[in-house]
């Protein structure tokens, strides 16, 4: 009809809420974006971010800042995520997540994995991360706007980002563990992950930062990616299969290359 408005807006696939998680995983910084305490304007800043066993962003800020006041007094807040690269700037895609901000206590189970969680991704952390100014923040989704690129733009509900598993509750304590042993004795596998599924270009000296659900996270120095599972996770106890098969899968293509 004549005049009618376009809807720029795409249907939700599971090609866009892959994309949104990934850049969820894999994003170490981001602009928050909180409302100024006294006068209500839009306040924004850049905060390095990590995610919870469900894939909510974490953050730790010092009370000094005024992002932090900002939370504290009104717990709205938005967070972009996804980092700009070679070319225009704006074909990249980048994903703006609505989001209610929680502030954790330290001594809390969920405080304590969100320290253990965001110190594996940002280990300089460490200098600061335990001062009397400094808190964790949990930031849950509540809606998002994903754009993959030019005339790539989706609206995500939270349930289409966050990771509900039964998997979840096992992983809580198994993690640590796990990464340990593969930072320590499986660096090779690593690195097939990193080249295989998540098509990084070159060697490196990547390790594993993270793992969930519904995959895992690697870094090697400031380059995160994140690599999924065939399937997600039913278990805690399905971890060291999945790892195993992926790593033969992996070393398979690198052997017909």
């Amino acid at each position: 009809m004549a005049g009618e408005k376009k809807d720029v807006i795409r249907p939700t696939d599971a090609e866009a809420i892959r994309l949104a998680k990934s850049l969820l995983r894999a994003s170490r910084y981001g602009a928050l974006a909180v409302l100024e305490p006294g006068t209500g304007a839009p306040f924004a800043s850049r905060v390095a971010t990590a995610t919870d066993l469900d894939g909510s962003p974490l953050i730790l800020v010092s009370t000094l800042s005024t992002h932090t006041g900002g939370l504290m007094a009104d717990p709205r807040c938005s967070l972009l995520l996804g980092e700009p690269g070679k070319g225009d700037p704006l074909a990249h895609p980048r994903v703006t997540l609505a989001c209610l901000a929680e502030r954790l206590d330290r001594e809390s189970d969920d405080g304590k994995r969100a320290r253990r969680r965001y110190l594996n991704r940002h280990p300089k952390a460490a200098l600061y991360a335990d001062f009397g100014d400094f808190s964790f923040f949990r930031l849950r989704p509540e809606r998002a706007s994903l754009n993959g690129g030019f005339g790539k733009a989706y609206a995500l509900e939270a349930s289409d980002l966050l990771t509900r598993s039964p998997a979840t509750e096992g992983l809580a304590v198994a993690e640590q563990g796990a990464l340990n042993h593969m930072n320590a004795d499986h660096r090779d596998a690593i690195a097939l992950y990193a080249d295989h599924f998540a098509r990084a270009k070159g060697d490196g000296d990547w390790i594993m930062t993270g793992i969930d659900a519904d995959g895992i996270d690697v870094a090697c120095g400031d380059d995160s990616r994140r690599v999924f599972f065939p399937q997600p996770l039913e278990s805690a106890a399905d971890l060291r299969k999945a790892l195993v098969s992926m790593a033969a899968e992996a070393r398979a293509a690198r052997e017909i290359r």
